[in-house]
């Protein structure tokens, strides 16, 4: 089959004008996956960049050969998101994986959780709206319950699957979140999460682009260093594993994304093996601080600011919760810190390795 070299999909904006996101596909060379370019926006340029690879997430096949590079032909307001759908499917259509006999959609929709697959309704449209721009492109592709009057032929999905009539890719998305205590010397300290959403993409299999563990990880929100050490971490971590490599697409997210240091290494691992049925689940939540240089042994090390960090676990555990520290602070724990927790309800264990707790 014969892919496209170039694509487009069209949006109405909410001051009537159309946009068009125009998708081309080139070798990627080294490149990132996805480029997005809008003169002027570097705020749009990256949300649309993170949406279009959320909305990767679920794909059946992984082939990371090709760089796919958007761009818009106007500026929609920073609010404003129903253009989010049409971008997915600009990659999408570019990349052989939607076809519409019109060769051009519009689309209309946008969604908090692409990474599940999920559509939600954008701003409703005006069925004069919706005619006027019919004949430009016939194949219309709506968020369910936008309100557009049935008589008007177009596709109301709620989720991605819904465009070739499959189940809702959500029902296999595992996602599983971890706590790690984040200490800034302030009133801002508290626990920070992590979320680690799985998708089974079969034993090795990663399309025809020998792509490797690290470029099916993605991480919106983060620069481009953390983004490189949380996907260091998942490899080095699944290879410890022994059959963890090469079978999964990943999407990990973080409550607070700015942060600094590497204190949310085991937390991180914690949620992915959690995702990935190699851990048992606890009652409450995990609550883990650690790092590693040498994740690919199972190996947890020590962090900074053991003392406050315990004291903000032990003022915030609850009933059912399991920490887990780096063997390193069990000479370090404070007199009567297991006692407390246990009165709370929770646990404890100081661990020199993952698999070992």
């Amino acid at each position: 089959m014969t892919l496209p070299t170039t694509a487009q999909c069209l949006a109405l904006l909410a001051n009537g004008r159309m946009l068009t996101i125009m998708a081309s596909r080139r070798p990627r060379a080294n490149r990132a996956d996805v480029k997005c370019i809008v003169a002027g926006a570097p705020a749009i340029c990256e949300r649309m960049q993170q949406v279009v690879r959320l909305a990767r997430h679920t794909e059946a096949r992984f082939d990371s050969r090709d760089q796919v590079v958007l761009s818009m032909d106007a500026v929609p307001e920073p609010d404003e998101r129903d253009w989010e759908l049409a971008a997915v499917l600009a990659d999408r259509m570019v990349r052989g994986l939607y076809r519409c006999a019109s060769g051009v959609a519009l689309a209309h929709g946008r969604s908090d959780a692409w990474h599940l697959g999920r559509v939600q309704a954008g701003v409703p449209l005006a069925i004069e709206q919706v005619r006027h721009h019919l004949t430009l492109a016939p194949a219309l592709v709506l968020g369910a319950g936008t309100g557009v009057a049935p008589e008007v032929d177009c596709l109301f999905i709620s989720h991605l699957g819904g465009l070739h009539g499959h189940p809702d890719p959500a029902t296999a998305v595992a996602s599983a979140m971890a706590w790690f205590p984040l200490h800034s010397g302030g009133v801002n300290d508290s626990l920070g999460w992590v979320e680690v959403s799985v998708y089974s993409i079969g034993q090795g299999v990663f399309g025809h682009g020998g792509a490797d563990e690290e470029d099916t990880i993605a991480a919106p929100g983060l620069d481009l260093s953390a983004q490189l050490a949380v996907r260091r971490t998942l490899a080095g971590a699944r290879h410890f594993d022994g059959r963890g490599l090469g079978r999964w697409r990943t999407v990990v997210r973080f409550g607070q994304p700015r942060f600094q240091g590497a204190s949310y290494e085991l937390a991180l691992v914690m949620a992915d093996r959690l995702a990935r049925g190699r851990e048992c689940v606890p009652r409450g939540r995990i609550i883990a601080t650690g790092c590693s240089s040498a994740w690919h042994a199972g190996q947890v090390e020590t962090v900074d600011g053991c003392g406050p960090k315990l004291a903000l676990i032990l003022k915030q555990a609850v009933a059912g919760d399991r920490v887990l520290l780096p063997a390193a602070w069990q000479g370090q724990l404070p007199d009567g810190f297991a006692a407390a927790l246990r009165a709370r309800g929770a646990s404890h264990v100081c661990i020199e390795r993952i698999g070992m707790i």
